[in-house]
């Protein structure tokens, strides 16, 4: 199994949509079928199960899933060691969240006119971790939400968000303008794996105790509210399927976008990265 194909069946795995992968791998979906086709045959077995409103994991599909990431998460660890050890001129920028927010975008023109020289790579985190492979050694930057856990961390505030309730667009509740957090008490949220980050399912858990399903991606989280009517919250302006709605909170605290980087960490890239994004990222 090559690692690039088993990167293209963990987005179509996340994303349980082969159009969606595809833009998020910046590839057109034909040779991204393919890809996975290739890979059933290797591994001889179905590992998705096709519909037209997208894909689900086989039984075989979600084994590898868990396999493939620890295996791609290890191949991140030395390219990281590697390229260290050989002093390019490289920094690796985590992402967690809307890849298509502005703010990222005027970063990464702002900083290619101000670092031609510079390799720039970018991993993109699932929701498990919000420091996006920080504390791991997989990126030097992290480009996410918080609150989290910040021990040996250093956090500059880019910009803050006020966030909403995601609600199927028939809820009754979704018709409202406004929503307290009492008032979602009992309903099913869903929720992160065992051993993610306190602080940060506290904060996207509205700071209570709740049951409903486990998720790891955005979209995850967009398919339990669809399929199961599945409360969640999400950062206003995000772009959601016309099924959804969003209906603000008034009693939640704003979701940060923040960059943060190991504390101590003197790689003056990282400092020029961190003071570009804070001027990209200003309202």
């Amino acid at each position: 199994m090559e690692l690039r194909t088993l990167r293209y069946f963990v987005a179509v795995a996340e994303e349980l949509h082969f159009g969606r992968a595809a833009a998020r791998l910046h590839m057109s979906q034909p040779p991204l079928s393919r890809a996975i086709k290739r890979l059933e045959a290797d591994v001889g077995a179905p590992l998705l199960v096709r519909s037209p409103a997208g894909v689900t994991l086989t039984p075989v599909g979600a084994v590898l899933l868990d396999e493939a990431r620890a295996l791609l998460g290890h191949a991140d660890r030395v390219r990281v060691r590697v390229s260290a050890a050989a002093g390019v001129a490289t920094v690796t920028v985590g992402i967690l969240g809307d890849s298509t927010d502005p703010g990222l975008s005027r970063l990464a023109a702002a900083y290619r006119r101000s670092h031609p020289g510079v390799d720039i790579r970018v991993r993109d985190a699932d929701l498990t971790d919000p420091t996006c492979g920080l504390r791991a050694g997989l990126v030097d930057v992290a480009l996410t939400r918080a609150p989290f856990d910040e021990t040996a961390l250093t956090v500059r505030a880019l910009r803050s968000d006020p966030v909403g309730a995601v609600l199927r667009a028939d809820d009754p509740l979704a018709r409202r303008d406004r929503l307290r957090l009492a008032e979602l008490g009992d309903r099913r949220w869903f929720r992160f794996p065992s051993g993610t980050d306190p602080v940060w399912q506290s904060y996207w858990n509205g700071g209570e105790p709740r049951e409903g399903p486990v998720v790891r991606a955005v979209q995850e989280c967009v398919q339990a509210v669809l399929w199961n009517g599945t409360v969640g919250l999400a950062p206003l302006g995000h772009d959601l399927p016309a099924e959804l709605a969003v209906v603000p909170l008034v009693d939640m605290a704003p979701s940060r976008v923040v960059a943060v980087w190991n504390e101590g960490d003197t790689n003056p890239l990282i400092r020029s990265l961190v003071d570009t994004a804070t001027a990209a990222y200003r309202p």
